[in-house]
């Protein structure tokens, strides 16, 4: 529920930041629908209204098949939204904790990545590289369907964040190998 002194929705908090300043301002979006919509259309119109009030992109809650995204991104174009939708990528290292996130914002976790991670409950850098491995696939293949853009949820793991960003040849200027 809203604050009572607050704003009554997140698009009436973009109208409010627009007014302060020309702000970047970066939305919500849910590619499985957020767990509080009637249904996928009016999630879509939530979005918009956001983006109407004056977001400029949407960075979507986290998800693991492209193919989710891509009906999500074709489905907000249809319905007339064509600010950018940023992915969001969530590298996982601990599958139950992940289980524990998607159950909280409605994203579907695959059965297959339970045996990716089995049998490494105290092996953190194999973890570590199955998930780099992972989130870093999951890049490629929405970069073959024409995103650019990626938002990482990195939990504090800034190193598993530059080991997908190198995996996908993306390295800091001037940085030498070392």
């Amino acid at each position: 529920a809203p604050h009572p002194d607050g704003f009554a929705s997140a698009a009436e908090l973009v109208a409010g930041l627009r007014e302060v300043a020309d702000f970047e301002i970066s939305v919500a979006a849910y590619p499985e629908t957020h767990p509080q919509a009637d249904c996928p259309a009016s999630d879509l119109d939530n979005l918009k209204r956001k983006l109407d009030a004056g977001a400029t992109r949407a960075i979507t809650q986290f998800f693991f098949a492209p193919d989710t995204f891509f009906r999500f991104r074709d489905a907000a174009r249809r319905h007339g939204i064509e600010a950018p939708i940023v992915p969001g990528i969530l590298p996982v290292t601990n599958v139950a904790r992940a289980r524990e996130f998607a159950g909280l914002c409605g994203a579907a976790i695959p059965d297959w990545m339970d045996g990716l991670f089995e049998g490494l409950d105290r092996r953190p850098a194999a973890r570590q590289l199955v998930a780099a491995t992972l989130a870093a696939e999951l890049c490629r293949r929405l970069y073959a369907g024409g995103v650019r853009e990626y938002h990482f949820y990195t939990l504090n793991r800034a190193d598993l964040s530059y080991a997908i960003c190198h995996m996908l040849g993306r390295r800091p200027r001037g940085e030498a190998d070392g």
